[in-house]
């Protein structure tokens, strides 16, 4: 049917409301603590859903349905491990975050073991925030192209300067209220497709079933583990795999990640901060749940015509649900899930863009260079920093050209790159009292180059990916006084570099990653402090 000037009309209404809305919530600030935690004082109900709207990004909106599309429903297995990894991290990260007046995830690193590993994993954060939402970013691009004819760049700017103008003046505060909002539009633009595609198959759920169940869609649990363990951990979402995948990936983006740690110290106190996350679990099972069933009804609506190059129908996976949107719907109700679509970017995107100016003012500038700085002069700096982000941001985003596999895989795996090694450090500063700043350095930084080997760059990204290695084994190795520590740490850049270069890297199914950097990072600090005999009594600043 086509995107009709109504339709146009509704999308630029809504984008031009919630950044004037956002904006609003900017005259409230008046410093940092306004800005990047809203005072502490957010309700835990609107930070759930803020949890569930950053998390749930354009990814889930386009690339999910696809995935169903596709395959069938063991995708949602891995929910159930989110929501395990969500129970853990109430319970085993949240007190510690709440023992002090925290304001970013990795000030508790400091705490626990120094400036320096402070401003590391900070860095580390950053770069995948950068890479993960660039990916999150060009998603939304996907449909804006589908429906105006625009390029990819053109869609790319439009998105990203709106929601820069909202969360440089209304900071968290704006960033956690406008995600309520946005929820309530992209799950309403969402169940307003799922009636229409059943209201348009002439048997209603009926005809879905008779489609979907011949080939095996409605499969929910896979206990195939395959006939050896290379087809265990590499043949895809088996039962296993998803539920250790999913915790581990949850314990790392809500427990360690700044995006989703800096909503939950919002809530002002550990028990709201407990509920918002946990019940957020929840609601993210049935959230994929939805958008897995809308893929089950994508592919009865279009006859399961086959996707790819020369298919005749869409390239990718994900160019399913926009086409639909444009092509089948009436006037009006394109408008609206178009909506949702940009209300799931803008929601993941301007959390990033306040989470990481949080971790560039807090992690690494005040710490060493805005002491003595008034609370304006900080807020000023603040917005600045979120402008800067918002301009690398939309350069990033233009760089991803990969349209072969479903994005929301692409930018779960490229988190999973650092989660791994983030997720090892915060265990070892929990659980291993006596590991010191050094080890815990060079445990992390290991973990994080040998899983460039396991995920397997090639080209031009493996040789950057070994010259930013490089440069972070330059500065961790100037600090290291003891012989032992530089030895074992130059063994390992020889050994990983070795095995890059030369070796075939251990294929294994993406939900993997975290678990196996998370692994690498625990056991080399554990053999280095032993090898070091550095498991000697260190004070726990964080006490």
């Amino acid at each position: 049917m086509g995107f009709t000037p109504l339709d146009y009309g509704i999308l630029f209404g809504y984008l031009i409301g919630v950044t004037v809305l956002g904006s609003w919530f900017g005259k409230f600030q008046k410093d940092t603590r306004d800005y990047f935690l809203g005072d502490r004082n957010l309700p835990w109900s609107a930070v759930c859903f803020s949890v569930v709207a950053t998390e749930t990004s354009t990814l889930t909106f386009i690339s999910i349905p696809g995935v169903a599309y596709l395959t069938n429903l063991n995708f949602l297995q891995l929910t159930f491990g989110y929501l395990i990894g969500r129970i853990i991290i109430s319970f085993v990260f949240l007190p510690a975050y709440y023992k002090g007046e925290l304001s970013t995830a990795y000030e508790f690193l400091g705490n626990r073991f120094g400036l320096r590993m402070r401003n590391f994993s900070s860095v580390i954060f950053q770069i995948t925030r950068l890479l993960a939402d660039g990916v999150r970013l060009f998603a939304t691009a996907i449909p804006l192209s589908v429906i105006t004819g625009w390029s990819y760049p053109v869609s790319i700017a439009i998105i990203g300067i709106l929601t820069i103008i909202y969360t440089y003046f209304g900071g968290i505060r704006a960033v956690v209220w406008i995600d309520v909002i946005q929820m309530v539009i992209y799950l309403g633009g969402a169940i307003i497709a799922g009636i229409f595609l059943l209201n348009n198959l002439p048997g209603g759920w009926q005809d879905m079933i008779a489609v979907a169940r011949p080939e095996n869609k409605f499969q929910l649990f896979n206990f195939s583990f395959g006939s050896s363990w290379k087809e265990f951990f590499t043949g895809g979402y088996n039962f296993i795999t998803s539920i250790i995948g999913g915790m581990f990936l949850s314990m790392a983006s809500h427990g360690t990640d700044q995006l989703i740690v800096q909503r939950l110290l919002t809530c002002n106190n550990l028990k709201n901060s407990q509920k918002a996350l946990i019940t957020s679990g929840v609601l993210v099972i049935f959230q994929f749940a939805l958008f897995l069933v809308l893929g089950l009804m994508l592919y009865a609506f279009f006859q399961g015509q086959s996707v790819g190059q020369g298919s005749g129908f869409v390239t990718s996976s994900d160019e399913i649900f926009p086409k639909f949107i444009v092509e089948a719907l009436p006037a009006g109700l394109s408008g609206i899930i178009i909506a949702g679509v940009f209300a799931a970017a803008m929601s993941t995107l301007s959390g990033s863009l306040n989470s990481l100016a949080s971790s560039s003012m807090l992690d690494i500038y005040k710490s060493r260079f805005g002491k003595n700085n008034t609370p304006q002069k900080d807020l000023f700096i603040s917005r600045i920093i979120t402008t800067i982000w918002g301009i690398v941001f939309i350069g990033g985003a233009m760089l991803f050209k990969d349209k072969n596999n479903p994005v929301v895989e692409l930018g779960l795996a490229i988190a999973s790159f650092t989660y791994g090694g983030l997720l090892g450090t915060f265990l070892l500063g929990i659980f291993f009292k006596n590991i010191k700043e050094n080890t815990a350095l060079i445990a992390q930084w290991s973990a994080i180059f040998f899983m460039t080997w396991i995920i397997g760059a090639k080209g031009i990204a493996q040789y950057a990916i070994i010259g930013i290695n490089v440069l972070a084994f330059i500065w961790i190795f100037i600090k290291l006084y003891d012989r032992r520590e530089q030895i074992v740490m130059t063994i390992l850049l020889v050994v990983i570099v070795s095995l890059i270069q030369y070796a075939e890297p251990i294929k294994f199914f993406w939900p993997w990653y975290v678990f196996i950097g998370c692994l690498v990072t625990i056991g080399v600090g554990i053999i280095l402090a032993l090898f070091t005999k550095s498991f000697h009594a260190v004070r726990y600043k964080g006490r």
